[in-house]
């Protein structure tokens, strides 16, 4: 049964949004029709006012909203900054749903920035912006951090349209043009504050156990990162070596070089094949360029290349359950070509034909939901008895444990998260398990990919990560989340891993 809405969660329409000036308030307020908008002035010098408009609506969330300066090259006039945090003398605050609000800005057509905003005692000519922006601040206002004390534990968020930049300080003719712009964007950004507001609120969030890294991915990877310990840059890797934009990025970083096939490396170079596994074709093309490949193949994709070749010995057709185009079934589709098809879905089965209906088997794509992959088998089974199966499974215990942990949570849940990259099919698994327990579940490979209303009226949220996600990818997402309210964060673990994937001769260290 779900937890539902937490008690006293607000609704859009009693988020308390804070404007120094009054052009500033009028403009939000155009946009906010019933929204309460206080007018502060300038330098937070009304703190009175705010204060009482604060008790009045305790836990209420809310969020400061004005016009601020560019302390860097990028933000244009309009342009709008959302706070990650705000910095002054005193000290930091942070806002940790800033994502979420710039999710909402952006969805709405409009230009965001994400990034720290210092709060200073007064204007700040064109030297001094290069001086405060040293340390990664974007823009610069004169009381969010005095306003910011007077929130109390409440969820905030911080708000500012960009007035002037560097190369058109706040003393310049287009000023003007400047502040118009500014302040036609908090209008337009209005509603987008009171979906942030509508997704605050205290909740239980549910962790899925096991999530996150497989041994195969942690083989994986730890093959990459030991080569870039080892030699020059660039070390080259055919395709992503696990579907997960942040890791690969990362590596990236590092000097990893990611190319689609092996006529981008150069001749003699070291190249590391993915843990989804290569065609023995793409083996051969690597052993004719001469160039020295590391093989991160997870361990239990090459269990299935080892059964598509021994079946296919044995005479079999060969039908592989997976999905066209994924990296791992066009790995082993090429094991044996001509004796190996294809199956998506149990409606496909109805018009195969084969030389010998005796002597059939069939193999999956290790990252399949394990409930449809046994539909499609059942399917086989009815259309050709003398069906021959794998050895033992052919879905990788890492997916299938976070199938069953994702099962248990999305049962309890309003909404479930799972982290994890659009091209990750063990990722996109995870969703649609949720999905058949009749949660709303969603992917993000990212926290700016949290769609605010999803949270509105979610008083639980399940959390999982694929086989590929980063654990700090999580870690996130609960950060986020516990900027709109209190987290009360439980564990489910169904079961513990202690799988571990020896390393290739390669990398090993002496």
């Amino acid at each position: 049964m779900r937890l539902g809405k937490a008690a006293g969660t607000p609704d859009g329409d009693e988020l308390v949004v804070v404007a120094p000036l009054a052009l500033e308030a009028r403009s939000v307020r155009r946009g906010l029709p019933g929204g309460h908008v206080v007018r502060a002035a300038p330098q937070a010098r009304r703190a009175e006012r705010v204060a009482a408009a604060l008790r009045d609506r305790p836990a209420r969330p809310m969020a400061i909203a004005g016009v601020a300066g560019a302390l860097v090259d990028g933000p244009r006039p309009g342009d709008l900054v959302v706070a990650d945090e705000v910095r002054s003398p005193q000290g930091t605050h942070k806002c940790r749903s800033a994502p979420l609000l710039a999710t909402a800005l952006r969805q709405a057509g409009l230009t965001v920035h994400v990034g720290p905003v210092l709060e200073s005692d007064h204007l700040v000519g064109r030297e001094d912006r290069t001086r405060l922006s040293s340390d990664g601040a974007i823009a610069v206002d004169m009381e969010s951090a005095r306003l910011l004390d007077l929130a109390g534990s409440r969820p905030t968020a911080v708000l500012r349209a960009i007035v002037d930049t560097p190369a058109r300080p706040l003393l310049h003719p287009a000023t003007v043009p400047g502040g118009v712009a500014a302040l036609r964007s908090l209008r337009a950004a209005a509603p987008a504050l009171r979906r942030w507001a509508a997704a605050t609120g205290d909740r239980k969030v549910l962790l899925a156990g096991p999530r996150s890294f497989c041994a195969g991915v942690e083989r994986a990877v730890e093959i990459v990162e030991r080569l870039l310990e080892r030699h020059e840059p660039p070390v080259y890797v055919r395709k992503q070596i696990v579907h997960n934009s942040r890791v690969v990025g990362e590596l990236e970083q590092r000097g990893a070089v990611f190319v689609d096939e092996l006529d981008e490396v150069p001749e003699n170079a070291t190249v590391v094949f993915s843990a989804h596994g290569v065609a023995p074709a793409v083996r051969q093309t690597a052993e004719h360029r001469e160039l020295d490949v590391v093989d991160a193949t997870c361990p239990l994709v090459s269990k299935v290349h080892g059964e598509a070749k021994r079946f296919a010995r044995d005479g079999n057709t060969v039908f592989l359950i997976g999905h066209a185009g994924h990296e791992e079934v066009e790995g082993t589709l090429g094991e044996a070509p001509e004796r190996t098809v294809l199956v998506e879905r149990p409606e496909d089965v109805e018009g195969l034909e084969v030389e010998d209906p005796e002597r059939v088997s069939y193999l999956m794509q290790t990252t399949l939901a394990l409930d449809e992959a046994e539909d499609v088998v059942r399917a086989l089974r009815e259309r050709f008895p003398a069906l021959r199966g794998p050895g033992s499974d052919d879905i990788c215990y890492a997916t299938t444990n976070r199938q069953e942990a994702v099962r248990g949570v999305a049962r309890d849940s309003d909404v479930v998260l799972v982290a994890g990259s659009g091209n990750s099919s063990n990722s996109r698994r995870l969703v649609e398990v949720a999905q058949r327990e009749g949660a709303a579940a969603y992917l993000v490979d990212d926290v700016g990919e949290i769609d605010p209303d999803w949270l509105a009226g979610a008083g639980t949220v399940g959390l999982s990560a694929g086989a590929s996600a980063p654990t700090a990818l999580v870690d996130e997402i609960v950060d986020v989340l516990a900027g709109l309210g209190a987290v009360d964060a439980e564990e489910r673990t169904t079961t513990t891993e202690t799988v571990n994937f020896s390393l290739p001769k390669e990398v090993r260290f002496p």
